[in-house]
């Protein structure tokens, strides 16, 4: 009951407008000091909540994507994929999923793709005379394909708040991200031959070969990422530090794109976003605490297997649930919110944790392309001066293969627990 005030309470001031790791913190404190509890256990709790190794990635993915938006790297990629889908009809719409698949491997954050690659997408397809519906809706939902293929800053906060291996969810996010790549390839199909797309130009080999060596060493980005992570030899935090690391080497040495000036800009946006982060997470941990303490989560499973214990069913409800909940929430809060409560009773319905991380950040990542919150709907809308009516219209197509994905990663595990099982995660 006690637990039932603290997150009505929660949610009552998130709805007036109160920041959401303000509200946690704010309702957890009140609730621990009229419980009685010692007032040691805030602070035990919100500090113990972020002192941990594998959180140190955060800071370093997000460093690493915004030294690549900063110098050029992205810029490369899109060229390269462009000069590789020239000859298709529709061809730049192809070019625009590929990139956001290849710079999925580097920062691991919708945000950090539409606000970088995202411009540079949307340009290239009006400059083409694409329309501004379609150059937008498509850069939204490619965008939110970077969550999925690691690194992925979502499945570090699930693993961390849910003690789930963060190896084993970066390696089962790999092939949901694909489908997902190939649902929305199939969309852009049928729209190219709906609306008679043009063709860019014809495949000459000489040309993809020029595209392809300015472009290798920023290849290079991912293959070392993803490649370290699932050969076993690095950890994601280790990951995050050499992606940082190898981003700094090419944008200073190699490319000379990057100014001290632009070092220190991107150093304290990073620090911004990192602190902004944590203490939502920090918040969280005081939240989450509560939550177990209280039982929530066996009050909350209970409840649902006396509704009904049809494993269907409840994925069906829980995947509604988290769709109107990434309408409103932050995904990072959200995770650190629901996950004390509903991973008990994924695991209890006989659902592989690292399945449920898919399922989770899936569909809180369609949340970001849904009013009221929004937030890859607003940057876009930001760095294309397109309206937010005409954002929201040029996405509501591309609900189609992303909610397609959700429903293949929900119902056939394999698609998430084939490859760690083969990779012995």
């Amino acid at each position: 009951m006690a637990a039932g005030v603290l997150i009505i309470a929660v949610t009552l001031m998130i709805v007036l407008g109160i920041p959401v790791a303000i509200s946690m913190a704010l309702g957890s404190v009140m609730f621990v000091l009229l419980n009685g509890t010692p007032s040691v256990v805030i602070m035990h709790q919100m500090v113990s909540g972020i002192d941990s190794f594998p959180l140190l990635a955060i800071p370093f993915f997000i460093l690493a994507g915004n030294l690549m938006n900063s110098s050029a790297i992205t810029d490369r990629i899109f060229d390269f994929a462009s000069k590789l889908f020239a000859w298709a009809r529709g061809g730049i719409c192809y070019v625009n999923i590929v990139a956001s698949v290849i710079f999925a491997g580097m920062s691991g954050a919708a945000v950090a793709d539409a606000g970088g690659l995202g411009a540079i997408e949307i340009k290239a397809m009006r400059d083409r005379g694409y329309g501004d519906r379609l150059s937008v809706g498509l850069t939204a939902a490619s965008s939110i394909i970077g969550p999925l293929i690691p690194p992925s800053l979502p499945m570090i906060i699930f693993g961390f708040v849910g003690d789930v291996s963060i190896g084993r969810l970066f390696v089962a996010g790999f092939l949901p991200g694909i489908v997902m790549a190939l649902c929305l390839a199939a969309m852009v199909r049928w729209i190219a031959h709906k609306h008679d797309l043009p063709r860019d130009g014809d495949f000459a080999w000489t040309t993809v070969g020029r595209s392809f060596n300015k472009a290798f060493l920023s290849l290079l980005t991912p293959i070392i990422i993803v490649g370290g992570i699932l050969g076993g030899v690095f950890t994601p935090t280790e990951a995050a530090i050499a992606a940082a690391a190898y981003a700094l080497v090419l944008g200073v040495v190699v490319y000379r794109t990057l100014s001290f000036k632009d070092i220190w800009s991107v150093s304290r946006t990073s620090a911004e976003m990192t602190a902004s982060i944590l203490f939502i997470v920090s918040a969280a941990s005081l939240f989450a605490w509560i939550i177990k303490t209280e039982r929530v989560a066996h009050d909350f499973s209970a409840a649902l297997f006396g509704f009904t214990d049809n494993i269907i069913v409840i994925l069906l409800l829980i995947n509604l649930l988290l769709l109107i909940v990434g309408c409103f929430l932050d995904a990072i809060a959200a995770i650190t919110i629901l996950t004390p409560i509903l991973l008990p009773v994924a695991v209890a319905a006989g659902i592989d944790p690292a399945q449920f991380g898919v399922i989770m950040v899936l569909n809180l990542m369609i949340g970001l392309l849904s009013p009221p919150l929004g937030i890859v709907l607003y940057v876009l809308s930001s760095v294309s001066g397109v309206s937010m009516r005409d954002t929201i219209l040029g996405t509501l197509p591309f609900m189609i293969p992303l909610l397609a994905t959700l429903l293949i990663v929900t119902f056939i595990p394999a698609v998430s627990l084939w490859l760690p099982g083969v990779l012995g995660f």
